[in-house]
């Protein structure tokens, strides 16, 4: 099968190619584009989260972790409806040794509460070493993970995250989903392509193995998964923002730009450092002025 570089180099090729589509389509915008390659990629990696040793999911389950612990920092607003772990003491506030970054700055200026920091650092925690080491138990390689099934699934869930967690709109959520569908399907087309011996014009053992419609190995598996995206697709957003939105990029000409408005969409995280990207340039330009 294809090793870590070229599923990393390929995946974001592709992605990078799906976004320039998306940004000629006015789907979206160059400074939402990162991130979509950003999820390409990762989807990528996830179909080998199955492998014990791969530095795959070693990589995958640390960026899991750390965007679960950023989400709960910014996103803190959510838990608050749960006073019992929010007590008055506040453990940033104002403070002037976080200010080595815009982001950290910003969290200093919300006085996070004692709790909201060890909810985040106990995620990071959880993700990284807790649910790593069970999935990395239930899991086997090249099992339903190397699916379409599986493919679907990430989709959904990314939507579903995307749309519940990190607020984004319908549209853009479904298009998260998609670049990771798109990066996962572009591994297990990788590694089918690895599975054929040109040389010796012979298929190897492992052809067949990658790209399936599911498990065939594990039925328990594939039912469990199949039950699960069900369950997304069901909670998932509605469909129509998307589907309107590639009817009007479709039916439009390069000349005209479709009427696709949408707010910003990325993470609360990025669209600060965005936004305060902006703020810098205007203060610059000001100056320059005066």
């Amino acid at each position: 099968m294809a090793n870590f570089n070229t599923h990393v180099s390929i995946a974001f090729l592709g992605s990078g190619g799906t976004a320039l589509l998306a940004i000629n389509s006015h789907l979206i915008t160059w400074l939402e584009a990162p991130w979509l390659i950003f999820l390409g990629t990762i989807g990528g990696l996830l179909p080998d989260i199955d492998s014990d040793n791969s530095r795959q999911v070693r990589i995958l389950f640390l960026l899991l972790a750390m965007m679960s612990t950023l989400t709960l920092l910014t996103e803190g607003s959510i838990l608050q409806g749960i006073p019992s772990l929010f007590p008055s003491e506040k453990v940033i506030c104002h403070a002037t040794a976080l200010e080595f970054s815009s982001l950290l700055s910003e969290l200093s200026n919300q006085c996070l509460p004692y709790s909201l920091i060890l909810i985040s650092l106990s995620a990071f925690i959880f993700v990284r070493y807790i649910l790593f080491s069970l999935f990395r138990s239930l899991t086997v390689h090249r099992g339903v993970f190397h699916s379409i099934l599986a493919a679907l699934f990430f989709a959904l869930l990314t939507t579903c995250i995307s749309y519940y967690f990190l607020k984004q709109e319908s549209l853009f959520a479904w298009l998260s989903g998609l670049f990771i569908s798109t990066g996962f399907i572009i591994h297990l087309l990788l590694d089918e392509i690895y599975s054929v011996d040109l040389s010796n014009s012979r298929l190897k053992r492992s052809f067949g193995t990658a790209l399936k419609v599911y498990g065939y190995r594990s039925s328990f598996a594939s039912m469990f998964m199949l039950l699960c995206t069900l369950g997304l697709y069901t909670v998932a957003p509605s469909t129509t923002p998307f589907i309107n939105a590639l009817q009007t990029a479709n039916n439009s000409t390069h000349s005209e730009k479709p009427n696709i408005e949408h707010k910003s969409a990325l993470p609360t995280w990025l669209d600060y450092l965005r936004s305060n990207l902006k703020k810098d340039d205007k203060t610059k330009d000001s100056h320059q002025q005066t």
